[in-house]
């Protein structure tokens, strides 16, 4: 159906009327076959993909609420059975208080106390609920009696110790989750107290010690469904556990959901849902938890699930999704494969051609036969490749003229400018090659120094608007000229400013008397304020105003012009162009020409010192460069 060859001048291993379809394949593009098969896929991937992800994320957020609700609706559920244990506790002890009170006519004192009425109530109390391990009654000199089933230990009994002093102060009381006995007859207890008072005055306490037995059988039905369930109280601690994983008393705030109840502390008063992690020592597990405040005991009933069994669904889900999609996947690349091969022979061959001119190889011509579109695509791209490479060489002709028009304009300019200035004739010159060698040494990229050798052939051009009276004058200025003579570097920003493609040289030329220390001009930035291209050029206008003839001072040697400019290192020069520019001239790259004037140096400058004293030239130093005109 097609006959195919190429010819390109610059490809030696190809000869005209060579098969391009035998090149060796080169990794470092994508045949047109992978991209025809890429859009038959994305057509039918993408949209299946989107759907897919879309009910996966809709599913995802279903599974992950339900999760939410079931944690909730336990925790609220274990929340309120507790609210309600204690309160009918409280109650219980509130009738036990009442009978106590009317059996003792108000009194429980030290002859009272023993009163077989007071240990009947006592020990009818204990036997009314199996969740009622031990009461006692204390009367006011901290002597009572008790019932019960168990025998308070140390721990019990500092416990009781807490509630009396609380009763004391009128307040009840709710103690720490205890385990008491060992082995299978081990329980965990709470003690609940309340005060009893009689007309106002301190009779005694009363307590009661329940078994959480009740609790922790509700906590085990719970884990059976998979979820981890515990209650802590409000220091963090484990009241009771549906498992043997935790230990009552335990300090739970290494977990992240128990820190979050003890951090809210008495703001907790709705269930609250975190995912956090659970940290072992051989990794770390993704947990999703809940806790519901009780607030009569300042507790928490939290329940959390590992995510993994929290998303289950969704993960199946997943995997069934995948698997599918990746059937559709094999599917689409095999009928893509079987159409895709019809076509993309020729229009392999053109990608190459195409490539070879996106790279500027524009001599290159394909020689493709075909009855399809696809043979005037081929005579299309010929007589686009020779048109562009006219028109292209005409581009890099005009480029060259136009830069070498731009440059040459600028060093006119520069010129100009020295000219206007009988005794810096050539400065700019030297300054920029001055620059452009500092540049180089300090491995700048080409295009800065390409914007260094505009900037600094520029860098006086703000000088074409300072009176000649000034600029000429045969001798060192005074405060009110040197003011004048330092707005050039204002005055050439702004001359240069309207010009957009000159933006960038404008540092150089308006800060390249600014000075590290701050003393510099036109605004007195200090240090990194001042950007390279400025303090490059200030290194190279500074030495070559040391090594040159001027009105007001002789030429300095190049050593004596490096001892002061390393005296100004740090101070109004940066150390580090310094150090490049010493370098350079340490391998010989700059040669020092001497420069004379019309007048002779001496005796301009004994004159000048004789008729203005503040105006002789002395020897040069930091602060006699920031007189001179450079």
């Amino acid at each position: 159906m097609t006959s195919v060859a190429t010819s390109a001048h610059d490809a030696p291993e190809l000869s005209p009327g060579s098969d391009l379809s035998s090149i060796a394949h080169n990794p470092a593009r994508i045949p047109i076959l992978y991209v025809i098969l890429s859009v038959l896929l994305v057509i039918s991937i993408v949209p299946m993909y989107f759907y897919s992800a879309q009910v996966e994320a809709i599913n995802r957020d279903r599974l992950k609420t339900n999760e939410m609700l079931l944690q909730n609706t336990v925790t609220r559920s274990l929340a309120d059975d507790l609210s309600q244990h204690e309160r009918s506790l409280r109650m219980m002890l509130a009738n036990l208080s009442s009978a106590i009170q009317v059996a003792s006519g108000g009194d429980i004192g030290s002859k009272n106390i023993e009163a077989p009425e007071l240990r009947a109530l006592l020990e009818n109390f204990v036997s009314s609920s199996d969740e009622l391990a031990y009461a006692t009654l204390l009367n006011s000199d901290a002597k009572g009696i008790s019932a019960g089933r168990i025998v308070p230990d140390a721990f019990l009994q500092r416990e009781l110790q807490h509630a009396y002093d609380a009763a004391r102060d009128g307040r009840a009381y709710n103690g720490q989750a205890l385990q008491i006995e060992d082995g299978r007859f081990s329980r965990t207890v709470v003690l609940v107290s309340a005060p009893v008072s009689y007309g106002g005055r301190f009779l005694g306490m009363l307590g009661a010690v329940v078994d959480l037995q009740f609790l922790i059988r509700r906590l085990h039905d719970v884990s059976n469904g998979g979820l981890i369930p515990y209650v802590v109280d409000a220091q963090g601690r484990l009241v009771a556990s549906g498992t043997a994983q935790y230990v009552t008393g335990q300090d739970m705030k290494n977990l992240e959901i128990v820190r979050n109840f003890v951090d809210e502390g008495n703001k907790a008063q709705l269930a609250a849902t975190k995912e956090f992690a659970v940290k072992t020592e051989r990794n770390s597990v993704e947990m999703l938890g809940t806790y519901s405040p009780v607030m009569s005991l300042d507790w928490a009933v939290i329940v959390q699930k590992p995510q993994l069994e929290a998303y289950r669904g969704v993960y199946e889900m997943q995997r069934t999704a995948r698997l599918l999609a990746l059937m559709a996947v094999l599917l689409s690349i095999t009928v893509s494969i079987f159409a895709a091969r019809r076509i993309t022979k020729p229009l392999h061959i053109l990608t190459q051609s195409s490539r070879a001119l996106a790279r500027g190889d524009f001599s290159q011509r394909v020689h493709l036969w075909s009855r399809t579109e696809i043979g005037e695509l081929a005579d299309t791209f010929n007589t686009m490749s020779q048109e562009l490479e006219h028109f292209v060489e005409d581009l890099k002709r005009a480029a060259e003229e136009n830069r070498a028009l731009f440059l040459g304009s600028i060093q006119m300019l520069a010129g100009a400018v020295d000219e206007k200035d009988p005794y810096t004739r050539g400065h700019s010159d030297r300054v920029t090659r001055y620059s452009l060698l500092i540049g180089r040494e300090m491995k700048l990229a080409p295009s800065f120094l390409e914007t260094l050798q505009i900037s600094a052939q520029l860098h006086d051009v703000g000088k074409i608007g300072i009176e000649d009276h000034i600029l000429k004058k045969p001798g060192a200025l005074n405060a009110e000229e040197f003011e004048v003579m330092k707005t050039h570097t204002t005055k050439g920003a702004n001359i240069l400013r309207p010009v957009t493609q000159l933006g960038e040289m404008l540092p150089g030329i308006e800060l390249h008397h600014e000075a590290l220390d701050g003393r510099g001009y036109p605004y007195g930035l200090q240090g990194e304020q001042i950007p390279l291209l400025a303090r490059i050029i200030a290194v190279a206008d500074t030495f070559d105003a040391l090594t040159t003839n001027r009105p007001y001072q002789q030429a300095h040697t190049p050593e004596e012009a490096f001892k002061i400019i390393q005296n100004l290192a740090g101070k109004r020069l940066d150390p580090v162009v310094v150090a490049a520019l010493i370098a350079v001239y340490a391998r010989g790259e700059i040669r020092i020409q001497r420069f004379s004037i019309k007048r002779p140096v001496i005796a301009d400058a004994a004159a000048a010192s004789a008729s203005n004293p503040s105006t002789a030239a002395p020897v040069l130093g930091p602060a006699t460069l920031e007189r001179t005109r450079v």
